[in-house]
């Protein structure tokens, strides 16, 4: 969300977009019409527009392609029986939105302005935005000078506001949380793929043959052998991975049994509904994968803590969506994309 709005001020300085209308003309719009109101601060429909319109250009040059269809689809494809991609999408809009502004209201009691150089910064990007886009296309994403601005300097704040919110958050993880084991695994999937690139099931034969490979491995290993020679003996690909009792990309019945160990010590082979697994720990405590696990728990910390005074001050305030007029924004309709080139 955060890293979001942060791109946002790049592309409204260095983003050329180009506008296509799919179905027509669509809703009749007053950009001062109130789409929710925030205590007492409306948030215009000319801001709502242009960010949605920035955010639907992100989702429509980059990850229609992705997903292996075009953007018209994307936003009509079903996340549920109640919601379509677009209504999911626009729903976060809204809410990512909402939530600039209820952050804004309390910039005060953070002591949270903008500085001189924050305000020509703003000044600069709005009208590098206006110069790189054409008439028509600022009018149907409400791109004139004064939605942008309001939007880039509520960003700006709110991007401060994140930095100040989080501040007394606990900054101290000890190793014994963070803790990151190292190890060294083999996984033969029971899974096999034929020269035509079909996936099948292995027969019980296959299987049995796999569960003596990793004997195989495991005895050669017993007897000296290090686990990457013992895996590469039996053509089987070797790999490392750091965890704790956590971890979700691999097996967890296997991370059970990984997790007990000592270090040096050899699993038992593990068989899974997936396949077979053999690993060996190779360090206790893995110095950069636990560092790097220490900064995701502080991240945690202050995204707890983010959330914690956003939903308090929710439940201070009356919001009123007015959901007629955000309902005049449909990207099925009308699409956005961004034209490449270097920023």
């Amino acid at each position: 969300m955060i890293s979001f709005k942060k791109r946002l001020l790049v592309l409204a300085a260095a983003s050329t977009l180009a506008v296509t209308s799919l179905t027509g003309c669509g809703h009749s719009v007053n950009n001062e019409e109130a789409v929710s109101t925030i205590g007492k601060e409306k948030i215009p429909f000319g801001v709502a527009n242009f960010y949605a319109r920035m955010q639907q250009a992100q989702y429509e040059t980059y990850y229609a392609g992705m997903m292996g269809t075009t953007a018209e689809e994307m936003w009509k494809q079903q996340v549920d029986k109640k919601k379509t991609y677009e209504e999911m999408v626009k729903e976060g809009v809204m809410e990512n939105l909402e939530n600039i502004y209820l952050i804004s209201q309390h910039a005060k009691e953070y002591k949270v302005e903008l500085t001189k150089e924050e305000e020509e910064a703003i000044e600069k990007a709005v009208e590098e935005f206006i110069a790189a886009n054409e008439e028509s296309t600022r009018k149907v994403i409400s791109g004139s000078k004064e939605y942008v601005k309001e939007l880039l300097e509520k960003i700006t704040i709110q991007n401060k506001m994140t930095t100040q919110m989080t501040a007394d958050v606990d900054q101290n993880v000890s190793d014994k949380e963070a803790a990151q084991k190292a190890m060294n695994y083999v996984f033969l999937s029971f899974k096999k793929t034929a020269q035509d690139g079909s996936v099948s099931d292995m027969t019980a034969e296959e299987k049995k043959e796999l569960k003596e490979k990793a004997q195989d491995i495991k005895a050669a290993v017993s007897t000296g052998k290090s686990f990457e020679e013992a895996a590469k003996a039996q053509e089987v690909e070797m790999k490392k991975t750091t965890f704790d009792k956590k971890t979700t990309s691999v097996d967890a019945e296997f991370i059970k049994v990984a997790d007990a160990l000592k270090e040096n010590e050899l699993s038992k082979v593990v068989e899974t509904e997936s396949g077979i697994y053999i690993g060996q720990i190779t360090s206790l405590l893995d110095r950069e994968a636990t560092d790097a696990k220490k900064e995701t728990i502080i991240n945690e910390r202050k995204a707890a803590k983010y959330q914690e005074l956003v939903d308090t001050w929710k439940k201070e305030t009356k919001i009123d969506r007015n959901k007629k007029v955000w309902g005049k924004i449909d990207f099925s309709k009308t699409g956005v994309t961004m034209k490449q080139k270097s920023e």
